[in-house]
């Protein structure tokens, strides 16, 4: 079985509670050999808020062969960031955006080493990493930066509704001026490998309009005419059986239905707002979140990363009430592509 290695997360968020959640099902030890990066005292404090130190133990080790991969036993590589007596659930610091970041690194290195096939992050805090002095906007662009990759792209995925983005991070007045025929071809070649790698044979992809109505023939905007379609029409030439611009306002309809395997989104939002309108259930007369589903999958790179689509939610951190159904969804989508990686 594939090892699969996970990092904590921010050591003040919910990232050890359901670390410890979703470890503490047996079937996740029938699947594949879990390895978490982190630090051992924060996921033996994680047992006890979440009542689960009664059946689990952490196993803390140094060396990924020192790794017993036996259900009731979480194997930890311990990193020692983490100072138990300063360390403050819900709050954002320095010293957790400084462990988060080294969480993530280590995971990159043991994967370009091959110590471990897949990796799986538990969310960090953006404001926490920068003020330890590590100057990233996400876990994409540090995977990027550590494995060297040029060409790379977030998918996220919840059932059969999958997206992958032209662009991110970024301002919305800088995502559209990154609309380029280029760079949407080399996104739409990268969603039909990564189709492809889930075992869909002939992926069919769906390419986002930018603009209202994919533009109206140029009424609402040319970005459809002059970098879109010629996008579109490059790719199939290639074989690709892409289609589009689809209007982005029914687009992730037709992929619910059945459409389309996956979608090309032109922005972060564009493609965000569907995936957590369907992945995120919030009950209302309940007061809590039913689902927090989905999965933050990073393409191009020579290693395999999954993640967890949601963030660091420190309003609920320490409370052992997090759900860790998004965590055990990137699990999964990790242990397929690692099967399947060539």
């Amino acid at each position: 079985m594939k090892i699969i290695g996970i990092t904590m997360g921010d050591p003040a968020s919910i990232g050890p509670e359901i670390t410890a959640k979703a470890l503490s099902d047996p079937a996740v030890y029938e699947r594949c050999r879990p390895l978490v990066v982190g630090d051992a005292a924060v996921m033996e404090e994680a047992l006890k808020l979440t009542g689960l130190s009664h059946k689990l133990k952490i196993h803390k080790i140094g060396d990924v062969s020192e790794a017993q991969y036996e259900y009731g036993v979480i194997d930890v590589y311990d990193m020692g960031m983490v100072d138990m007596k300063e360390l403050k659930r819900g709050e954002v610091s320095a010293m957790a955006g400084n462990a988060a970041f080294r969480y993530v690194k280590k995971v990159i290195e043991l994967a370009m080493d091959k110590q471990v096939d897949a990796t799986v992050t538990n969310a960090l805090n953006k404001e926490a990493m920068n003020l330890a002095g590590h100057h990233y906007s996400g876990h994409t662009e540090i995977y990027a930066d550590y494995t060297g990759t040029k060409k790379y792209t977030m998918m996220l995925a919840h059932e059969n509704l999958r997206v992958v983005h032209v662009s991110t991070h970024v301002s919305l007045r800088e995502a559209c001026d990154r609309v380029k025929k280029d760079r949407i071809l080399e996104v739409i070649r990268i969603a039909h490998q990564a189709c492809r790698q889930l075992g869909i044979p002939e992926p069919k992809i769906g390419v986002a309009g930018l603009n209202p109505h994919s533009g109206e023939n140029g009424m609402f905007g040319r970005e459809e005419i002059e970098e879109i379609t010629p996008a579109i029409q490059a790719a199939r030439a290639e074989g690709i059986l892409a289609d589009g611009p689809v209007p982005p306002d029914t687009i992730f309809s037709k992929a619910r239905g059945g459409w389309y395997d996956i979608v090309v989104a032109m922005y972060h939002d564009q493609g965000h707002i569907p995936l957590k309108v369907v992945g995120f259930v919030y009950n209302q007369k309940e007061q809590k979140w039913d689902a927090v589903a989905g999965v933050n999958i990073t393409l191009g790179l020579p290693i395999i990363r999954a993640s967890v689509d949601h963030g660091t939610a420190f309003d609920q951190a320490g409370k052992g009430l997090a759900s860790e159904l998004s965590l055990i969804n990137a699990m999964d989508y990790a242990i397929r592509m690692a099967e399947t990686k060539e």
